[in-house]
């Protein structure tokens, strides 16, 4: 219940609504010309709860007009939603005209809304046309407006729509009912907690007693292999420690210097988002890449000791979370260094961690099995993880992916987990409820797979090692 209320109140307005904007079609012909008689209308299903800014691409013919546009959002009963003006003078030419929305109201969503333009001053000559088409332009869009009905000129349909973006406000459905949800949550919290200690009474055994019983038993065991893998990794290293703090930089500095000069990033605060991807995808690398041999590295005391054998992978992975706390500090550094504003929503960044560490565990319980059948498996996993590497967003924006491809792009669970980081370190807000829940899905489905195979193949180990 602290948890809740806590994480509530931490990932404030961020959680509760964001900015929804439509995208535009691509632009095929123009209207005639605004006159002061002349009535544009265009039909479209608002995706906000409340319209906080109309974007339209119109030509001024190369003139400096002086008149005014008048915008006028009305619902199906002709009420006005939203109203706003727009000085045509000095406005550049064939370029995109973003004109701030006055007197909105709110609750709209989903509703039929009707957007009309009309000129207060337009004359022959002394007018500005707007831009139509038909088709979606590519690109990456989260949202769009469906528009059901073409665009009128004085009741005259037009093929085509209007290049149209609106911008507003919209609160998310699953934010409505968060504490509905964690209501339920609770509820069944509490029936586990009582199957559990009636299973215990009754001398049931069932896999989470079994867990936390080994958990138990081995506990000490668990920090010894947790310790060894640790002074392993910078045994006879002069530097040491130092190495978890300095191959993050020394990454950075490399990638900053090729994309910042040679392909010249246009990322917003680049060293931050180019350190947050290294920091994530190292310690996905070193997870994998260490519980990828756990099970063929510990063949002696595998076949000599019993030992739960998901205790080797575990250790290795709890490792190589050391080493994640240790990198997260230069990543602190650098963000002060640029200047990037620390809010109370780092509070929050213990839960893409936490997914980090399930999706990466599942991923090195799934290849430590392979390679005790398929000794293979570690060069396949070499190329395989390049590949990986190229497809998450490291170094480079994922709105360069075009949009017939974004569905399949999404796939990667790096790809959400990167996102949350980044939200919640450059931003200093909080992602919407739908990016927490897509965070824990593609982390708990590759830990479930990756222990039931785990699980599956490991009675068949020490045949193979």
């Amino acid at each position: 219940m602290i948890l809740t209320v806590a994480f509530r109140l931490v990932a404030g307005e961020g959680f509760e609504s964001g900015t929804v904007t439509s995208q535009m079609v691509r632009e095929k012909a123009v209207t005639p010309e605004i006159l002061t008689n002349t009535v544009l209308e265009q039909v479209f299903v608002s995706e906000c709860d409340r319209i906080t800014e109309l974007t339209l691409l119109g030509t001024n013919y190369g003139k400096n007009v002086d008149d005014e546009l008048r915008l006028t959002v009305l619902d199906g009963d002709g009420q006005t939603v939203a109203s706003a003006g727009l000085n045509t003078a000095g406005l550049p030419d064939s370029f995109l005209w973003s004109i701030p929305v006055e007197n909105s109201t709110g609750g709209h969503r989903g509703e039929m809304l009707t957007l009309q333009v009309t000129s207060v001053a337009g004359s022959t000559g002394n007018a500005v046309s707007l831009f139509y088409g038909d088709t979606i332009s590519a690109g990456k869009y989260e949202l769009d407006i469906p528009v059901e009905h073409p665009l009128s000129v004085d009741g005259d349909a037009v093929t085509g729509q209007l290049c149209l973006s609106v911008r507003g406000e919209s609160r998310y459905p699953l934010a409505r009912y968060y504490w509905h949800t964690m209501a339920a949550l609770l509820v069944l919290l509490l029936l586990f907690c009582w199957w559990m200690i009636d299973s215990d009474r009754r001398g049931r055994s069932n896999l989470i007693l079994r867990l936390l019983s080994a958990a138990t038993r081995y506990r000490f065991l668990l920090k010894q292999l947790v310790q060894r893998d640790f002074k392993t990794k910078y045994k006879r290293s002069i530097l040491g420690v130092l190495w978890s703090f300095m191959n993050p930089l020394l990454t950075m500095m490399v990638m900053y210097i090729v994309f910042s000069t040679l392909f010249k990033s246009n990322i917003v605060n680049f060293p931050v988002y180019l350190l947050t991807g290294i920091v994530c995808w190292n310690f996905f690398s070193e997870v994998t890449g260490s519980c990828l041999t756990s099970i063929t590295g510990n063949t002696a005391l595998i076949t000599k000791v019993y030992v739960p054998k998901y205790m080797y992978p575990l250790s290795r992975a709890i490792s190589s979370t050391v080493n994640l706390g240790l990198s997260l500090i230069p990543l602190v550094i650098v963000m002060l260094l640029t200047g990037t504003r620390l809010t109370v929503r780092i509070l929050l960044l213990p839960f893409p961690i936490l997914c980090l560490f399930l999706f990466s565990f599942g991923m090195g319980l799934l290849l430590a099995s392979m390679m005790v059948f398929f000794r293979d498996t570690q060069f396949l996993w070499g190329v395989i993880s390049m590949l990986w590497m190229y497809l998450t967003p490291i170094f480079y924006d994922a709105e360069i992916i075009p949009a017939q491809y974004m569905t399949l792009y999404k796939m990667n669970p790096l790809y959400h987990i990167i996102r949350i980081m980044r939200i919640l370190l450059i931003n200093g807000v909080s992602p919407e409820p739908k990016a927490y829940l897509l965070c824990a899905a593609v982390s708990l489905i590759p830990l479930f797979l990756g222990a039931l195979v785990f699980k599956k193949a490991q009675d068949r180990f020490v045949l193979y090692l």
